[in-house]
């Protein structure tokens, strides 16, 4: 029976074949673009590049799954018509055509990359919208990278001669039950290769992949461009709000206005201190007690007695504002100074630009730089927006020597073991470091290990519950991490992601919406007390870049806290409504038109709507708010988030 099927024939058997071809197509593919733009990769040794095409292989399944979708679905139908010759003949046209279609356009980005330094996004069609003399544009290209032009047509070329080379036939089967049963059971297996290919895996915890994600298979983020092909990037960014260029100010005003490079003063040393950054998982400013002395008419307690206390050792801020309400908002608002404005960073068309986060501007001191998260390696993308804003070191569920005791069954290492772990692996890092840990057990669904039931204070919604646990955890730390010999050489920043569930009034609005803490704690320093000042999480890198007395310059979105002649404000975005909070008020604004005025401060519900009534200050914030949506729009399309040399290429 088994002869008489002819598996080397059979549909299936070659349909895995069809699908391996596209993979080794674009695996040349890949070759050819890093060939191309030799020059503009340099350094990779062996062991980067065979990683780089091992990741590239996980960006190729996904696109050749969405590519070749309804192909496959011809195939695996379990029905004889698939045989017949003119319905494996559409088949064949419908590869070519999609298939090649996906090469060329992969093969014609080996030029446009050269000029925006990141893989064609979505966006390429906005660029080109305008463009009354496209063809001609386009014969030009052909002939003017004529090597790009002719090794196209010799991966076309081998698409076809590959395909032709084995053809299914008609089985002859004697036991049709079996034959119809095979083939049935065949639809959930390469369904779950198809669902599992386009998201880059089957793991629940594990959020489809992104652009960001091929950070995670490179030494240098410059090179994800090797690992992406073009049309995974095109279609992960299809659908992504396109960001607009404005034209409010002229370049001297919108300088004055607002203006992200930063020109440190070079006269004062640079002090190599470590930094440990800690994020923790929805830490809203509600749940501190400290930092609302007026909530339940003064009696409010909060669930967070650690924090509580530490805050009395630290400087912290009267308003304190998340870019964002998403983890992935806060990982590049936190660590490289990137808010995100309407769309995620991390997963816009723009998340392949060239960064400078903290980590990549402090291993230019030589800091030993790691992150920390007790997810999985891929969870949320967090390993690798970590490695292209510049972390060396990544350690995670994986690195973890965990036993089933420190697993929450859900998202990973519970954080008091992690925390633990977090600070025993500082007790053996070179100084100077900079270390960040993002915490994970106030999740939903917000749950305690078992050991820690009744323990911590319940309140009005589940997750104080956990918070008290996440608190006690961060106590664990800091009391063992005071014993070691760094302890006192580092400045320590503490702030959340971003806020949960709430519970007062006073919160559940645009204002509390995004209320979180920002602390700086250095032991034995004068960094304590409340500032009155505006803070926000784009703040925090240049902040601590200026407490260390850095000496070169750098792109940040934010301010210097510690600069009192900075201007204080905070903004977000909620959907298209963009906030601005300056002045103790917040204005609103949708379609870049003002539609709210609030006090936020005599006015905690917000309800006073002052737009008519103060529109001097209305004016003057909007115009403000303008100036900054200006600049974060023109630096993300023109790929200019970073200081470039003279001699630093890219087009404009």
């Amino acid at each position: 029976m088994i002869k008489s099927w002819n598996l080397s024939r059979n549909i299936l058997v070659v349909l895995i074949y069809r699908i391996l071809i596209v993979l080794f197509l674009f695996s040349l593919c890949r070759i050819g673009f890093y060939i191309f733009n030799l020059r503009m990769f340099p350094g990779i040794d062996v062991r980067e590049f065979l990683s780089i095409m091992r990741g590239g292989l996980v960006f190729d399944i996904s696109a050749t799954v969405y590519t070749n979708m309804l192909f496959i679905l011809m195939q695996i139908l379990p029905f004889d018509f698939r045989y017949n010759n003119t319905y494996q003949k559409i088949s064949k046209y419908l590869f070519f055509i999609s298939n090649g279609l996906m090469f060329a356009i992969n093969c014609a980005d080996f030029v446009y990359y050269r000029f925006v330094l990141k893989r064609a996004a979505f966006d390429i069609f906005k660029t080109f919208e305008n463009e009354s003399n496209l063809i001609k544009l386009f014969f030009q290209f052909l002939i003017d990278y004529w090597q790009v032009t002719l090794f196209d047509i010799f991966i076309l070329f081998l698409m076809v001669y590959l395909y032709n080379r084995i053809k299914p036939v008609r089985p002859q089967v004697s036991n049709k039950v079996l034959y119809y049963t095979l083939n049935i059971l065949a639809i959930p297996v390469f369904a779950a290769f198809v669902i599992g290919g386009a998201r880059g895996g089957l793991n629940e915890s594990i959020r489809p992949i992104t652009i960001s994600n091929a950070a995670r298979y490179v030494n240098n983020p410059r090179n994800v461009a090797i690992v992406l092909n073009t049309p995974f990037s095109l279609m992960r960014t299809s659908g992504k709000k396109v960001l607009e260029k404005y034209n409010f100010f002229d370049e001297a005003k919108l300088k004055e206005l607002y203006n992200p490079h930063y020109i440190p003063d070079k006269e004062n040393q640079f002090s190599a201190q470590n930094v440990v950054i800690i994020i923790l998982e929805s830490f809203s400013r509600e749940y501190i007690g400290s930092l609302n002395r007026d909530l339940e008419g003064g009696t409010y307690e909060g669930y967070t007695p650690f924090l509580d206390s530490l805050i009395g050792e630290s400087l912290t801020f009267d308003i304190s504002i998340a870019n964002g309400r998403k983890s992935i908002d806060a990982m590049p608002s936190v660590l490289a100074s990137i808010p995100s404005l309407e769309t995620p960073y991390v997963i816009s068309h723009y998340a392949n630009n060239q960064i400078n986060g903290l980590a990549s501007l402090l291993k230019k001191k030589d800091y030993y730089t790691i992150f920390f998260h007790g997810g999985p390696a891929r969870s949320m993308g967090f390993d690798s927006f970590a490695k292209m804003s510049g972390f060396e070191n990544y350690v995670g569920y994986e690195q973890y020597p965990r036993n089933n005791e420190d697993v929450d069954g859900m998202w990973g290492i519970w954080d008091e073991p992690f925390l633990k772990f977090f600070g025993k692996t500082l007790d053996t890092l070179p100084e100077p470091f900079f270390a960040s840990v993002f915490t994970l057990s106030s999740h939903h669904p917000f749950i305690i290990p078992e050991k820690y039931k009744d323990t911590f204070k319940k309140g009005p919604v589940p997750i104080v519950e956990v918070i008290g646990y996440s608190d006690y955890a961060l106590r664990q730390f800091f009391n063992a991490a005071s014993e070691s010999p760094w302890f006192r050489n580092t400045l320590f920043v503490i702030t959340a992601d971003h806020t949960n569930e709430s519970i007062h009034r006073e919160f559940q609005n645009d204002f509390g919406y995004f209320s979180i803490p920002i602390v700086f704690f250095k032991p034995g320093s004068e960094l304590k007390g409340m500032k009155n000042r505006i803070a926000q999480q784009i703040d925090i890198m240049p902040t601590i870049l200026s407490y260390l007395n850095y000496d070169e310059e750098f792109i940040a979105f934010g301010n210097n806290l510690f600069d009192d002649s900075q201007e204080s404000f905070a903004f977000n975005t909620n959907g298209s409504n963009y906030h601005l909070y300056m002045y103790d008020h917040m204005l609103g604004m949708v379609d870049n038109k003002p539609v709210a005025l609030y006090n936020y401060k005599n006015d905690r519900f917000l309800e006073n709507n002052l737009l008519d009534s103060n529109k001097e200050l209305a004016r003057c914030m909007e115009e403000k708010l303008k100036a900054i949506i200006q600049s974060y729009n023109e630096r993300l399309i023109d790929n200019n988030m970073i200081v470039r040399k003279p001699d630093d290429h890219i087009a404009r």
